[in-house]
């Protein structure tokens, strides 16, 4: 499964905030969200239709578009402010488990950090990453302590990705072994210390 930056894969959507600039023509740059139509408006050449396009292809089309009438070899950059489309579902061992608005590039550990971490029982080297791609769910795994050492790279999230933290088997056989102590000298009565005579 491949793991490339939101910033190549991902796809514009309505309500998104984008920076349009054309290299040495100040004038030129524009903030502009997407409207519910797809759209946003640009000096000279007016309404563009951008939604589910990449930055790469909405750079070209605006540049096209530009280069047909008005400017010779525009030089057009379309980098994406807010992605308020993109969502992320974190579950299993951490804090606090659910779904996460992101807005601008989030890492995989950012993620975590947005759901307060690991758990109690945590695994943190045995974190797996769902993602939908060719319309078939990808898994892959990744270990934090690996990204935090800089040993591995922290992948950039995309819409609709779901990260899961297993549970450490270790750390749950301990927490059961000794809650199973714990209950068995609190509720059963025909548990005894006796001294030996």
């Amino acid at each position: 499964m491949r793991i490339e930056p939101v910033e190549q894969d991902y796809r514009i959507g309505t309500q998104d905030l984008l920076e349009v600039q054309i290299l040495g023509l100040q004038d030129l740059r524009r903030e502009a969200r997407v409207n519910a139509n797809g759209m946003i408006g640009l000096p000279l050449i007016g309404a563009v239709h951008v939604a589910g396009l990449t930055s790469a292809e909405a750079e070209a089309l605006v540049g096209g578009l530009y280069r047909k009438d008005y400017l010779q070899n525009p030089e057009v950059s379309v980098f994406v402010k807010e992605y308020t489309r993109q969502r992320v579902t974190i579950d299993g061992a951490v804090a606090r488990p659910g779904m996460y608005p992101i807005k601008g590039p989030t890492t995989l550990l950012q993620g975590l950090a947005l759901a307060g971490g690991k758990g109690e029982l945590a695994n943190m080297s045995d974190i797996v990453l769902f993602r939908m791609e060719d319309n078939e769910r990808r898994a892959i795994k990744f270990d934090a302590a690996r990204i935090s050492s800089a040993e591995a790279p922290d992948p950039l999230l995309q819409p609709d990705d779901v990260i899961f933290v297993n549970r450490s088997p270790a750390r749950v056989a301990v927490r059961d072994s000794l809650l199973g102590d714990i209950l068995t000298v609190i509720f059963n009565p025909f548990t005894t210390y006796a001294k030996p005579y």
